[in-house]
């Protein structure tokens, strides 16, 4: 599927991002202000992209050769967290808006991937494996005071997001039994765990700007995938994208009226932007190689 040798884990944990789909978008255009970030993979390897948001202006922020993926903006918008394999293992960074001045958040011989930038700019929360299967932690920006939060042996704890106020982290898990992953949600010293309700199986849960809701992957439709919405107590869950294919990996817009995510209903792996009440899905990437992992900039 990928044109690089990925281990295994990494593999189950992005294994959901090619899959079938149908139709065209139709519905108004997304603002044309702001950008977005990508993973995409326009020659060999995957790389991180940046275009606006109306999908012109679209260039490389990472080099060709350098595995890099995953990309999310710091809170006030002037860096972006990614994961690279730039030591040889899959590593946290952050660099500058531009692609410049990379520095290294965590520097372990374990895979380390999905951060997230604590809206306070402090922590970063991600995935590591360096207790056997992947757990949640947080480490300072610095690369300091790593802390494993969810210390769960037999279980894959995946996919963190803040919540806005940072007191909070969602992520997903297995833990719940049959090897089916449903959202969780915990303080940010791991304290608190708490499971919300969602049926079928989830993944890659995305805080709203707000607080107020979390959109996510659901896999309760046998051999599909759509974008819910739910509440942030897990009330009220709401297909947004409805359709036939796998739609998955949203991400909210900061002012909360859109969401991002990717979707093969094209014929190939693009970035799409939708309402936040799932109205006018429009084609943002419109390339025929592999887009996915987008964030808007704040």
């Amino acid at each position: 599927m990928y044109p690089w040798k990925a281990p295994r884990r990494l593999c189950m944990t992005l294994a959901a991002l090619a899959a079938l789909g149908c139709a065209d978008a139709t519905g108004p255009e997304p603002p044309a202000a702001g950008e977005i970030v990508f993973t995409s993979i326009r020659e060999r390897f995957m790389r991180i992209w940046v275009a606006n948001a109306d999908g012109t202006g679209q260039r490389p922020l990472t080099p060709e050769g350098e595995t890099s993926l995953e990309p999310s903006w710091t809170p006030d918008g002037s860096r972006i967290v990614f994961t690279s394999w730039l030591d040889g293992n899959p590593d946290i960074f952050v660099m500058d808006a531009d692609g410049s001045d990379w520095r290294p958040v965590t520097r372990d011989t374990a895979y380390d991937r999905s951060g997230r930038l604590s809206p306070d700019g402090k922590r970063v929360v991600f995935v590591s494996e360096r207790t056997g299967d992947p757990d949640i932690w947080v480490i300072d920006v610095d690369g300091s005071n790593p802390v494993n939060l969810t210390k769960s042996p037999s279980s894959f704890d995946v996919d963190p997001d803040w919540s806005p106020d940072g007191a909070r982290i969602v992520f997903a898990s297995d833990r719940g039994g049959g090897r089916q992953f449903s959202l969780w949600t915990m303080r940010a010293d791991g304290t608190g765990l708490a499971r919300l309700p969602a049926e079928g199986g989830a993944r890659s849960p995305s805080w709203s700007p707000d607080g107020s809701r979390i959109v996510f992957t659901s896999y309760r439709d046998i051999g599909d995938a759509e974008i819910y919405v739910m509440r942030a107590d897990g009330s009220g869950q709401t297909n947004l994208s409805g359709r036939a294919g796998v739609d998955e990996l949203p991400r909210w817009s900061p002012d909360g009226a859109y969401v991002l995510f990717s979707t093969k209903r094209d014929g190939n792996s693009e970035i799409y932007a939708m309402g936040a009440d799932g109205s006018g899905p429009v084609n943002i990437t419109r390339h025929p190689r592999w887009d996915a992992m987008a964030a808007w900039r704040p």
